[in-house]
């Protein structure tokens, strides 16, 4: 699989000029985990204002500002949106090396195939089995704020169609290029 941010893959190092297909996967998850680092950030930040300035209000006024305590609500689904976006651009979701790494190329190819399949089968069933959620969601409000909920909800369509969109991809990606060489360093981690 490939890693996120600038870096050409570890199967790509010393082979010259990457190939337009390898480069535009590349910019696309880049620009998924460009997003993500920007969705965390911007929510991280909107928080931690929101709690800090209601703590400082009720210590010093002894009331606080009522929609700091909805916020959250709307915003913590899209932080963790963002992480999962981030973790899928970087390869660095939840994984266990040990088999690809005791495979052959072949079978390790295979393999690698498979998973990044089932992530894209299993995403778009959450995107469509939340169909139903988002639906309801269009006509709840938070009490204070107002807000629908379906603000909060629609991290759903984020998080799962990014995970969709990275996993075929990198699917294809390996179809291209075939499996990372079993001798990466980075592939060898146990950690």
């Amino acid at each position: 699989m490939s890693t996120g941010g600038s870096k050409k893959p570890s199967h790509e190092v010393g082979k010259g000029r990457a190939r337009p297909f390898p480069r535009a996967v590349l910019g696309v998850v880049s620009a998924f985990e460009w997003s993500g680092k920007i969705i965390a950030v911007a929510t991280l930040a909107v928080m931690f204002f929101a709690l800090f300035t209601n703590v400082v209000l009720r210590y010093a006024f002894g009331s606080g500002i009522p929609w700091a305590y909805e916020i959250h609500a709307v915003l913590l689904p899209w932080l963790v949106a963002g992480g999962i976006v981030i973790a899928a651009a970087q390869g660095r979701n939840i994984a266990i090396a040990l088999l690809p790494n005791m495979l052959n190329q072949r079978s390790r190819l295979a393999l690698l195939l498979l998973v990044n399949v089932l992530v894209v089968v299993i995403s778009v069933s959450v995107l469509w089995s939340s169909q139903p959620i988002l639906k309801a969601s269009q006509f709840q409000r938070l009490s204070t704020l107002g807000i629908k909920q379906i603000w909060g909800y629609s991290s759903l369509v984020y998080a799962f169609g990014a995970m969709s969109v990275i996993g075929v991809l990198h699917a294809a990606q390996l179809l291209i290029e075939g499996a990372p060489r079993q001798d990466d360093p980075a592939n060898k981690s146990l950690s």
